[in-house]
């Protein structure tokens, strides 16, 4: 089967299989790989080590598949219901991670079908599906296949899209026809995204401190999240969505075909109090097949706490008691936090009986610090 024959059959199946974007272009040398590796040398990738440790194999798909002629770039769109607005106590979680499923899980399994697709045309192609967990610049090489542009809040926008999207793609061995690169940058003098960012996390346009964005703090960092950043995350308890709300290219975002993307009730917003009755057990049960399950438990109760400050939730004070005598230091350090925030009589009392039993030092100086609020 010649090349543009298979490449209109691939992309016609992708959008039976739930991608609203497809594009295809050559393995070549990755776009972007010379500016990820200044990026990480500037710091600004935090504790993503898993970056750093494979900055190498970032340079080539050859490093994801060997003989890799083709990457068949897709994107599934994730847009479902608007935000609703969290009431004290709740806290607002990003809009990809809503919905019943890991998203990972469902893209993985559609991957294997359009690859499956593609052996019964071509019996003898090798592929390998990739879905953000490979050492793959997904937007660079989804801008080369034509299906957007880097904007300056780094994401891939795309004027039918926007930008509420999952990125993927399937590496093959076979020579494909590929799609024209998309050039063009459709931001031109915006910059709501860079205005809007809650911890002033771009350095620049197309230039983002992964270590003061939300996402990164909320998700990735496994320490404790720095004090001056604390009351720029707001309401957000896992994940930021705040530069993609604002974008004019999701004014209005189309909407999710997935029913496994659309909320659960008890995510759009997530109910704060009752996360710090769960343990490691419940939360194993609650959020072990969904996004929520990369921060852990005393991630998810970290960011809690400060959420919670951040609201001078005055009815949480139970909540926050358990977190002050969690088995976890760094859930204990933030509710110290969060009970400074309160600045209340009741709160005071608890950080004052908590001090003279704490142990961790660096929980010592959190409630030190809170008291010395009062």
């Amino acid at each position: 089967m010649n090349p543009e024959k298979l490449s209109e059959k691939l992309k016609k199946q992708a959008q039976t299989l739930g991608f609203q974007l497809c594009g295809i272009c050559p393995a070549i040398p990755a776009p972007g790989a010379p500016k990820l590796i200044e990026w990480l040398a500037a710091g600004y990738g935090g504790q993503m080590h898993y970056l750093a440790d494979r900055r190498d194999a970032y340079s080539h798909p050859k490093h994801i598949l060997d003989g890799v002629r083709s990457l068949v770039m897709l994107g599934m769109n994730y847009a479902t219901a608007q935000p609703t607005e969290p009431q004290t106590g709740q806290g607002r979680v990003s809009r990809y991670a809503w919905g019943e499923a890991d998203y990972h899980d469902l893209i993985r399994d559609r991957l294997h079908q359009l690859a499956d697709f593609l052996r019964m045309q071509v019996p003898a192609a090798r592929t390998r599906g990739v879905v953000d967990t490979a050492p793959l610049l997904e937007r660079e090489f989804a801008q080369l296949a034509g299906l957007g542009w880097i904007g300056k809040n780094t994401l891939l926008l795309s004027k039918q899209a926007g930008s509420y999207f999952f990125l993927a793609g399937i590496l093959t061995d076979q020579i494909l026809h590929y799609d024209t690169e998309h050039l063009a940058d459709h931001c031109g003098t915006c910059t709501a995204c860079l205005d809007a960012c809650p911890t002033d996390a771009f350095v620049e346009p197309y230039l983002l401190d992964a270590t003061r964005c939300i996402s990164y703090l909320t998700i990735e960092l496994q320490d404790v999240i720095p004090n001056e950043l604390r009351p720029g995350m707001q309401q957000w308890v896992y994940g930021c969505d705040v530069c993609q709300d604002v974008c004019p290219w999701n004014q209005p975002a189309p909407t999710a075909d997935e029913n496994a993307f659309w909320p659960e009730l008890s995510k759009n917003p997530l109910d704060l109090i009752q996360l710090f009755d769960i343990d490691e057990q419940e939360f194993r049960r609650r959020f072990r097949h969904t996004p929520l399950w990369r921060s852990h438990r005393r991630g998810l109760l970290r960011n809690a706490a400060i959420v919670l400050g951040n609201q001078r939730a005055g009815h949480a004070l139970g909540a926050l008691e358990r977190g002050l005598s969690d088995v976890e230091p760094l859930v204990r350090g933030a509710s110290a936090w969060a009970l400074g925030e309160l600045q209340s009589a009741p709160a005071r009392k608890l950080l004052l009986e908590r001090s003279q039993t704490e142990s961790d030092t660096n929980v010592k100086a959190e409630i030190q610090a809170a008291l010395n609020l009062g």
